[in-house]
């Protein structure tokens, strides 16, 4: 377990920039020494706005986007080309926009594919998706990302681990199909927190006053499944990066920023 890091910037345009700048350096420097990378992507307003200020960053044709594994740590399970769902917006946002590896990008499935309305069976095959692109070092029976990002919600969910629900419970499966989540819609397929756990770094993202309460919930010693992102972290680096709206309620003195 890593300690959490905090880095705040002034607003969520010029958060969304500096975490795509931090993210293509991650991206490019794991290209460097190992030939690939590997990233979970996060929606909601803040992941894509990360993809879309990643879309415009000077340094976007550093990466080398043949070589990069894209997943993701949750989804909502919608038919395939939902507005709503995260890689369809992950897709307008940059996904289309660059040379990726289609056999690469791991989409989490739809809910008119090939397991129909069977959300736990989408989640086992996700599963055993993740199982089979894992090597032999990996733990957890997931890949180990190079970086998984995640959005803090109002209520301090992560991924879709809602407080209290059965998903954030889970300490043997690494997906789980979710029912019953308080946010439209009801039905989800979601990584849980022992696969979060195997990144590397998890990177969580909040932005606005209306998240400021969760960080600061999740940042003050709040147990899990109270409050699922204080469950999410990295082994070897947990990163919050916040604007200073999300930041406002954030005991700092216990949490100093971290070095940019």
């Amino acid at each position: 377990m890593s300690a959490p890091q905090l880095v705040v910037h002034r607003d969520k345009e010029l958060m969304a920039q500096a975490a795509a700048a931090r993210l293509i350096t991650k991206i490019v420097d794991a290209q460097s020494a190992r030939g690939t990378a590997s990233v979970v992507l996060t929606g909601g307003r803040n992941g894509n706005g990360l993809l879309a200020a990643l879309s415009t960053a000077p340094a976007r044709d550093a990466v080398d986007w043949s070589r990069l594994d894209l997943w993701w740590g949750d989804e909502r399970f919608l038919p395939e080309g939902d507005p709503e769902r995260n890689v369809t917006q992950a897709r307008e946002a940059l996904l289309d926009s660059v040379p990726l590896d289609p056999a690469r990008v791991h989409a989490m499935p739809a809910s008119d594919g090939p397991y129909g309305s069977d959300v736990e069976a989408a989640a086992a095959a996700y599963a055993a998706e993740l199982a089979a692109a894992a090597g032999p070092e990996d733990r957890a029976g997931v890949p180990t990302f190079d970086v998984l990002m995640l959005g803090v919600g109002p209520d301090t969910h992560v991924a879709s681990l809602f407080p209290e629900l059965p998903a954030v419970r889970e300490t043997e499966r690494t997906v789980v199909g979710v029912h019953g989540a308080p946010k439209p819609p009801p039905i989800r397929v979601s990584l849980t927190l022992p696969a979060i756990r195997a990144a590397k770094e998890v990177w969580l993202l909040a932005a606005g006053e209306d998240k400021a309460k969760a960080a600061a919930i999740a940042l003050s010693g709040a147990g899990e499944v109270q409050a699922p992102a204080a469950g999410a972290y990295g082994r070897s680096r947990t990163l919050w990066l916040l604007d200073a709206a999300a930041a406002s309620e954030l005991p700092r003195d216990l949490y100093p920023p971290a070095v940019a």
